[in-house]
């Protein structure tokens, strides 16, 4: 009978003790934006998602994750980055005692949330990023090469080489894991040869767009220097529309010219009793042809009419001529029957 006892006993602690790092996960916040691939410590992560302390989340080479956390704290991952949530106190008043989150390669944006500045604090391989009420950009090289570019409010890297103030923004500062670290000064595109990546800051570049506010805050001129996107499909080229057949020209119809008018030229019609007349009308008998070079008109009976007269007034000297022979010739009878009767 203890031996049953002993053994439930036993299955209970063991049952406990398997569900204890599930109660010790401590939901910190969530998943608002997530696009290609973005792991956690459960595998995938997806929209609406909540993430835990002590989880890393991980994303692919064209992955990029947003996240909220409980105090509005906001935080992107750009890709091919890797972050762990390292400390997360919470306490009742929507603000947080302790956030601390460790970035070991990649790129991010972060935006404070309610919580009082000195709550926050970013580990790097070459430094820590002190946070006043602030939003940058940064990024960490696979050597830990760390740069930091202030977008608002105020920040402060320090490690083994010193502490800089970053003061205006994009104020910008490049720090390395032995100490090297540059003087803060305003960024500018040539920073992406110095980290020797031209995927570094993509956010600021323009190669990677974020949601929401906090995407509003990039700039800073660096977007002329943004190479070719690869986390988004390249859009087909442009293909020229095809000609449209145009039909040659209409030659318009000149317009035509007024000829001048010429007197027509006459024409015979066909004889009449074998008599020729014109086709030029008279201009009291349209019905009749009028005179034509040099020919006489017709006369009512249809007889030209220069000859006509002509040929009567021949006539009429010829019948004097023969009257007058005639009176002469009476005349000489006469005078010679007198001179007989004598």
């Amino acid at each position: 009978m203890w031996g049953w006892r002993a053994v439930s006993v036993a299955m209970l602690c063991i049952a406990l003790n398997g569900a204890w790092p599930a109660l010790a996960a401590e939901p910190v916040g969530q998943a608002v934006v997530i696009k290609t691939q973005v792991t956690g410590q459960s595998g995938p992560i997806e929209v609406d998602t909540r993430v835990h302390r002590n989880e890393r989340i991980k994303t692919s080479q064209s992955g990029l994750g947003q996240f909220v956390f409980r105090d509005g704290t906001k935080l992107a991952v750009g890709w091919g980055s890797s972050v762990v949530i390292d400390k997360y106190v919470f306490d009742d008043s929507q603000s947080v005692k302790k956030l601390t989150i460790r970035a070991a390669k990649g790129t991010f944006r972060w935006v404070s949330g309610n919580s009082n500045s000195s709550a926050y604090q970013i580990l790097t391989p070459a430094g820590t990023i002190g946070v006043r009420g602030t939003a940058f950009d940064f990024y960490v090289g696979p050597d830990g090469t760390t740069a930091v570019v202030l977008l608002n409010g105020a920040a402060r890297f320090c490690g083994p080489g010193g502490c800089r103030q970053l003061q205006q923004r994009c104020d910008c500062v490049v720090a390395k894991p032995n100490g090297d670290m540059s003087a803060a000064r305003r960024v500018d595109p040539s920073i992406l040869a110095t980290l020797g990546n031209q995927r570094a800051l993509p956010f600021l570049s323009g190669n990677q767009r974020l949601a929401g506010g906090i995407g509003m805050l990039g700039g800073c001129n660096m977007a002329s220097a943004a190479p070719e996107r690869k986390d988004r499909t390249r859009p087909p080229p442009a293909v020229a529309p095809a000609p449209q057949r145009q039909d040659p020209p209409q030659r318009q119809a000149e317009p035509q010219k007024e000829r001048p008018n010429k007197p027509d030229k006459p024409h015979h019609d066909k004889p009449h009793h074998d008599r020729p007349h014109h086709d030029k009308p008279h201009h009291d008998k349209p019905d009749r042809p009028d005179k034509h070079d040099g020919h006489g008109r017709h006369d009512d009976d249809g007889k030209p009419g220069n000859h006509g007269l002509d040929h009567r007034g021949h006539e009429r000297h010829h019948d004097r001529d023969r009257d007058r022979d005639h009176d002469n010739d009476r005349n000489r009878d006469r005078g010679h029957n007198f001179n007989r009767g004598r």
